[in-house]
């Protein structure tokens, strides 16, 4: 290897070194930075918005846990989306026990396909309430408090409220990536929306005022695409001063993790067709983050072979793999996540090759994928 393409090599190592480096203290560390807010001490109403897609068994599990909540004024509006099990009469049973239920059914057209977005529209103009908090069917609150931190995050400036939705642990290694991947997506969501822009939350647990809904076109100009419910609507909507982040573990909502690598291929893929819709600037970073960190770790590798540069290629290494798990591990703590971002040395070197080939067989991809 001649002494130049040692040089652009060795440029490369730098700059993905500064690269990852910046993301995680900057980026990343402004999670662990931010201090709450106090919380409204007069909630408003709240309609809670949860469409549901052949989910009859995740509804007579988890239902109760959404209507059970400890909330003064709120109601729960679930949206049957052209269910073919028994949604329709699970929901009608529990009607009958809570007050507070309502739903709406969307009937079978063999004809018309539709996604999600559809169902949460009916869903959110079915709301009576202003201030909407959003979640799954195959999802639950972690505690009976779930909506007071929600909904009490909202202030006079603060429209849209960003929260964390995880997944229950499991044995296997598959269980331990879903819920790493997960978490680091997390604190990087909440990461840009204190620092530089939101640019995503996750439909498990957000909440927004129907107003920010109503400005928006997000809805109306991709019903085509299969996702973005969640992240293309916050791109559109929110900025940092209207939006804010609710990360009290009391505030976390949990869902039943995939059970094999091809139902976790099918959801991550249908989650990735929204990002080549993201703005130019959100696009770029995030290539260069999962760009740098794959180089830094080959460029790592390579470096054994050339004894003159390996112990600085190993010291770089040592202080990013620290810095890495110093600021993962405190935003563990602080999510209740416990030892998880130890996972970050079996997942880091190999995110962004399965989320690459994920990506690019999108793009080969003829058509949409559904939304379940």
């Amino acid at each position: 290897m001649n002494q130049e393409t040692i040089y652009i090599l060795s440029a490369i190592f730098i700059f993905s070194w500064v690269f990852q480096t910046f993301h995680y203290l900057y980026i990343l560390g402004a999670f662990n930075r931010y201090k709450p807010l106090e919380r409204l001490q007069k909630l408003p109403p709240v309609s809670v918005v949860i469409c549901a897609k052949n989910e009859d068994s995740n509804l007579k599990q988890f239902l109760p846990k959404v209507l059970e909540q400890d909330y003064p004024e709120f109601q729960v509006v679930v949206v049957n989306d052209t269910s073919t099990d028994d949604t329709e009469m699970v929901l009608a049973e529990m009607k009958e026990k809570y007050k507070n239920l309502y739903y709406t059914s969307i009937p079978v057209d063999k004809k018309f396909f539709h996604g999600k977005k559809l169902a949460l529209t009916i869903g959110i103009k079915a709301a009576k309430h202003e201030h909407l908090v959003l979640t799954d069917a195959d999802c639950y609150p972690v505690s009976d408090k779930w909506l007071q931190y929600m909904a009490g995050s909202f202030s006079d400036t603060k429209k849209i409220v960003l929260g964390y939705g995880g997944y229950e642990k499991q044995k296997g290694l598959l269980n331990l990536m879903i819920r790493f991947e997960t978490f680091w997506n997390a604190v990087q969501y909440f990461g840009f929306a204190l620092t530089v822009k939101p640019f995503m939350g996750v439909g498990r647990n957000i909440a927004y005022e129907k107003e920010v809904f109503t400005n928006s076109s997000q809805f109306r100009n991709n019903l085509t695409v299969a996702s973005g419910d969640d992240d293309l609507f916050i791109i559109e909507a929110g900025n940092k001063k209207n939006t804010i982040i609710c990360a009290e573990p009391k505030s976390h909502t949990m869902s039943v993790p995939p059970k094999s690598r091809a139902e976790l291929k099918i959801q991550k893929s249908r989650h990735l067709t929204s990002s080549v819709h993201y703005p130019f600037f959100i696009k770029t970073w995030l290539f260069f983050e999962f760009l740098t960190r794959q180089l830094f770790w080959l460029l790592t590798i390579c470096s054994i072979f050339f004894s003159i540069f390996a112990p600085i290629a190993a010291g770089l290494f040592a202080v990013l793999i620290f810095t890495k798990l110093m600021v993962m591990g405190k935003a563990a703590k602080k999510l209740r996540q416990k030892q998880l971002f130890w996972a970050l040395l079996l997942f880091d070197w190999y995110m962004p090759i399965w989320i690459g080939i994920l990506w690019i067989s999108n793009l080969l991809r003829p058509k949409g994928i559904k939304w379940k």
